[in-house]
């Protein structure tokens, strides 16, 4: 059985190379000035559909033999692995059927759409979309590509990582941040960190509400987290960590961080008004931490991953406008 592996992302970006972005590594002298240290982020925002999902689902759908192909791919997703599993479908020439939330934002079920990817919506609170999603491949025949527990998905969403080490010209990075749901891209970049750069310390930054990731690091085990309202973060509400990425990230991150909606929302704020970038609040989270000072930052250099920018217009607007009055 294939184990996701650093060698693995090394291969994944052979795969990959020339039909996924090699999105920029940013820096800018205000947040440096803001928090006293260089800070590099990752624009994952501005990958293939979106989001840093991209890369992992065409890794994996990448790799489907003809007869495969023929019978399709079924996923489950709140919205950014589905856009990059119907984006990923569509380039290599098979259908997408997604397993998404009622509640999804309504941007990323059209985005879904408009890949030519098929929808079928669930309640994320009465139904598993794991059980719905296993009965409709099994029904179609088709592949079950999971957002984050394969691991030739794992070692897509690392190669985000071999990028910004690369990108990042020798500079020892001390930190990186990232957010965490199920834990595939954070498994993906520490694979890579552990094998390239073993002294940065790597942070999963969760949901204040959806923190399943620091649960699990305290208990030593995957375990859950209590019942919640939903968090403007929709990309990172996974009820508990991934049976295959838990492992890794047990092993390699220095610990987790959580934000509350209202940091997630400042940070959306200060990727428009001073990045000029248009980040989702889930992909802001790890920015959301490094501006509410949830790291040492003074005198070091961070990296952050923004990882998505599949921002509902509405929520978007009341953010910037600073009409948004979460928690």
């Amino acid at each position: 059985m294939h184990t996701a592996s650093f060698e693995g992302v090394e291969d994944a970006a052979r795969q990959i190379a020339g039909v996924a972005l090699r999105t920029p590594l940013i820096e800018s002298p205000a947040l440096n000035a803001r928090v006293g240290g260089r800070v590099l982020l990752k624009a994952e925002n501005l990958q293939h559909a979106g989001a840093f999902k991209f890369r992992g689902a065409y890794n994996r759908i990448s790799r489907l033999d003809a007869a495969e192909r023929a019978r399709g791919v079924v996923a489950y997703s709140s919205g950014n692995h589905a856009q990059g599993v119907a984006a990923a479908a569509a380039l290599v020439g098979t259908r997408a059927l997604i397993v998404m939330p009622a509640d999804s934002p309504a941007i990323k079920i059209e985005g879904v759409r408009s890949f030519g990817g098929e929808v079928r919506l669930y309640d994320r609170w009465t139904e598993s979309r794991e059980e719905i999603g296993a009965a409709v491949a099994t029904e179609r025949g088709s592949i079950l590509v999971p957002p984050f527990d394969d691991p030739f998905v794992i070692e897509g969403q690392g190669t985000t990582a071999l990028e910004l080490l690369d990108q990042a010209e020798g500079a020892a990075i001390d930190q990186l941040l990232c957010c965490c749901s199920g834990g595939g891209l954070m498994a993906g970049i520490n694979l890579v960190i552990e094998a390239l750069s073993p002294a940065t310390r790597t942070w999963a930054v969760e949901p204040a509400a959806f923190d399943d990731t620091a649960r699990s690091l305290a208990a030593g085990a995957r375990v859950g987290h209590p019942p919640a309202a939903p968090s403007i973060c929709d990309a990172l509400q996974t009820p508990m960590p991934g049976a295959l990425t838990f492992p890794i990230n047990r092993r390699a991150l220095a610990g987790a961080l959580s934000v509350t909606d209202q940091q997630a929302a400042e940070a959306v704020r200060y990727a428009f008004r001073t990045l000029k970038l248009v980040v989702e609040p889930g992909g802001a989270a790890a920015l959301g931490a490094l501006l509410a000072g949830k790291v040492e930052t003074r005198g070091r250099t961070t990296a952050v991953i923004l990882s998505g920018g599949n921002v509902d217009p509405a929520l978007f607007s009341a953010i910037i406008e600073d009409r948004f009055t979460g928690a």
